[in-house]
């Protein structure tokens, strides 16, 4: 289960494993700021609040684009977040502006 805080809307959802949140939260009508989808606008920025554990490890794109404390404090960007297992996951997109 996907439970998403977009920028006006707060819904649960199935996860699928292999998507990214970003592409999930799309699928679902769910208002989630980006641009590119690429990792390199990072408007797609959010915090991981719950079930990091069930997502694919950091991608490079993410390590270049978020410093080291938004990566330890659980940030992501959305389109790389790739659900890697089952289970709860609590995401809030927070775009830089």
């Amino acid at each position: 289960m996907l439970d998403l805080k977009g920028k006006k809307i707060h819904k649960q959802v199935d996860s699928i494993i292999g998507q990214s949140i970003l592409d999930i939260a799309l699928k679902n009508d769910i208002d989630w700021g980006f641009s590119c989808t690429r990792g390199t606008c990072a408007r797609c920025r959010c915090i991981v609040e719950l079930g990091h554990e069930h997502l694919a490890e950091s991608t490079d794109e993410e390590w270049d684009r978020l410093d080291d404390e938004e990566l330890e404090q659980g940030y992501r960007l959305a389109c790389q977040a790739i659900v890697r297992t089952e289970g709860k996951i609590v995401v809030a997109n927070k775009p830089y502006f």
